[in-house]
């Protein structure tokens, strides 16, 4: 039967979402204008809330369609401009280019990668020691690398060790060409296997990505606001670790101990055990890649391997911006890889570019909130309090809006005004560093309640890998909880308890500048 035109606009629109959520989107972009007119701040609010929904349901459509209609509205009625857009994107060019060009390098160094955890994955036949080495190793290397980067290199993993596997429970051999996407193939007596390894694989992913968040708020270039509050309280990179170390370390073993937990009693969805027949899988795949391995793919892992060492110590050292760094790689993979063909090249930048629009509608999101001052209330009456309850304020406050918001722009926007609080003298410079330290743990720690927190969580939601493991907003986010609520409050245990007094004794030993010669609340605490 023929369509109508309304029918085939109604049929187009959002493709092959459900109706209930093409009725919900066009009922957003009929309210918001309406709203706006009424009250632009509840107006801006609401629009916040819509683009979470959007990405709580990215599996049912990519967030990019229907974020970018309500952006797009947005910016017509008067919420912001494209000019405050293109202003954000320009201040966060740094984290664009990163995924641009470092996610597609890490596509090119796929091969050694999947050589190496393979074997860490044989080896390691405990799951709770597996879980705890992933935590641990992406927590090391988000410390001196970037979150986003090393979620980059588990996805990468991830989808090498799934799609080994689903070739294999298709009925096909090492060598085969297959379509992982879809389960049409899988023989029947597989398909059990194959839900206990999604689930699995979920668990790792899950303490990889939190393991991101335990690293990257150690370091000023774990995250990218860490970067900024160091440039704004003058740190370098050793005075900006240890200021942050007596929150970050407890936090950090805190967490560790939230893997054990969470594995040993299989709480909250975790403690799912690889499959015997996987795992041989597996092994064979690993005597298979070791019993075939020429001259030229030994030299060409050695190469890669080489290209590993410069990638380290090019961000460690900050030689160059982190996509730029990423830039090179693609440069010295390829063409040591002979790779040098556009097609092949194009392929790498399928995962990275829908996320990277992703974040710039993102951007504009974060416009609307800067330009209808949404955040200005909690600002400042934080501001109002004085001593540990203004420390442990501003890093609850970080916390919550960070749960919502991006944390690169909950940091930026908080140090700012503590910023602007200093230089009219409304606080003193020691008060300052102290505020840092709890705006910079508070961004980073509550946020992992929900993808949209950090850059790296929503990197992961919305990647091929989601989908094929079942991993949605909702189920990230119960996963996360556990995490959440330890991380949330050792954190704050620390920044009441433990933050003054050994700042305090930092100051004593030297160890970082005393400013002023007072930490505020000091009259209080016992020296």
């Amino acid at each position: 039967m023929q369509m109508s035109v309304t029918q085939a606009v109604a049929a187009n629109f959002l493709g092959k979402a459900p109706t209930w959520y093409k009725q919900a989107i066009a009922a957003f972009l009929i309210i918001n204008p309406i709203l706006f007119v009424i009250n632009p701040y509840v107006a801006g609010w609401a629009l916040v809330l819509e683009f979470i929904f959007t990405l709580a349901m990215a599996l049912k459509c990519y967030p990019l369609q229907p974020g970018g209609l309500l952006l797009m509205e947005a910016m017509f009625i008067g919420m912001t401009t494209p000019e405050h857009m293109k202003h954000e994107m320009v201040v966060n060019i740094e984290v664009i280019l990163l995924l641009i060009f470092m996610v597609a390098g890490i596509y090119f160094m796929k091969g050694l990668l999947l050589y190496l955890f393979t074997k860490l994955l044989i080896k390691l036949k405990n799951k709770i020691v597996l879980s705890i080495a992933f935590a641990a190793a992406c927590a090391v290397l988000s410390a001196f690398l970037d979150a986003l980067t090393v979620v980059a290199v588990i996805i990468t993993v991830g989808l090498g060790f799934y799609s080994i596997y689903h070739k294999v429970a298709s009925g096909k051999d090492f060598h085969s060409e297959h379509d992982h996407s879809h389960d049409d193939e899988v023989l029947s007596f597989n398909r059990n296997d194959l839900e206990d390894f999604r689930a699995f694989l979920r668990n790792l992913m899950m303490h990889a990505g939190v393991g991101t968040a335990l690293g990257g708020v150690m370091t000023m270039v774990g995250e990218p606001q860490n970067l900024i509050i160091a440039d704004k309280a003058g740190w370098d990179f050793i005075e900006f670790s240890i200021r942050m170390s007596p929150t970050t370390i407890p936090v950090f073993f805190a967490g560790l101990a939230t893997t054990l937990l969470v594995e040993k009693f299989s709480l909250f969805n975790y403690g799912a055990q690889l499959p015997q027949k996987v795992r041989q899988i597996l092994t064979d795949y690993d005597k298979d890649v070791e019993a075939n391995l020429t001259t030229q793919d030994k030299v060409k892992l050695a190469i890669q391997g080489l290209i590993a060492v410069w990638l380290v110590v090019g961000l460690a050292g900050h030689l160059a911006a982190v996509g730029l760094i990423g830039l090179s790689i693609i440069v010295l993979t390829t063409s040591m890889g002979g790779v040098i063909d556009e097609h092949s090249i194009g392929k790498a930048f399928e995962e990275a570019l829908p996320f990277t629009a992703l974040l710039c509608v993102f951007f504009g999101i974060v416009a609307v909130i800067i330009d209808q001052g949404l955040f200005s209330p909690v600002i400042n009456w934080v501001l109002t309090f004085e001593g540990k309850t203004q420390l442990v304020m501003f890093y609850l406050a970080n916390g919550l809006l960070s749960m919502f918001s991006d944390n690169v722009f909950v940091g930026s926007v908080y140090i700012t005004e503590v910023t602007s609080a200093l230089n009219s003298g409304v606080i003193t410079r020691d008060q300052f560093d102290l505020l840092a330290v709890a705006i910079n743990t508070g961004t980073n720690l509550p946020s992992v309640a929900t993808p949209n927190g950090q850059a790296a969580f929503l990197f992961l939601l919305t990647s091929a890998i989601a989908p094929l493991l079942r991993l949605s907003y909702g189920t990230m986010v119960y996963m996360a909880l556990p995490y959440t609520v330890v991380l949330t409050l050792v954190g704050l245990a620390a920044t009441y308890f433990g933050l003054y007094d050994l700042t305090q004794w930092l100051y004593d030993i030297h160890l970082i500048e005393h400013h002023s010669g007072s930490i505020p609340g000091s009259d209080v605490l016992p020296h």
